[in-house]
């Protein structure tokens, strides 16, 4: 079973995006891209995302949250070595900083 970026790019050679999407039954923004795509990287394969990834979990947010929550006079450098001992987590005070302040957690 051929996916339809494939279908578009073999279509390519003798159809307007409009005849594709008129056949695939396809929204022409999507043909558009896949063509552009196409055009670009010659391959419609997903590439590999760009930046590091994201040290702290979704599980580690949640823990630092309950840290946080319970006492809120810790400093971020207490807070960090809280987390390494519940989960194993090692991340920096500049870390916890990062992560609080995006939580909504100021001063």
């Amino acid at each position: 079973m051929q996916t339809a970026s494939t279908n578009i790019c073999e279509r390519l050679c003798n159809k307007s995006i409009h005849e594709i999407h008129l056949l695939l039954n396809i929204p022409r923004s999507i043909v558009s891209g896949i063509i552009t795509k196409w055009k670009q990287l010659g391959t419609t394969a997903i590439q590999p995302r760009s930046g590091r990834p994201r040290k702290m979990t979704e599980r580690g947010q949640r823990m630092l949250k309950r840290i946080v929550c319970r006492s809120r006079q810790l400093s971020a450098k207490s807070i960090a070595k809280d987390l390494q001992a519940l989960c194993g987590l090692q991340i920096s005070k500049t870390t916890v900083r990062r992560e609080l302040h995006g939580m909504g957690f100021r001063g």
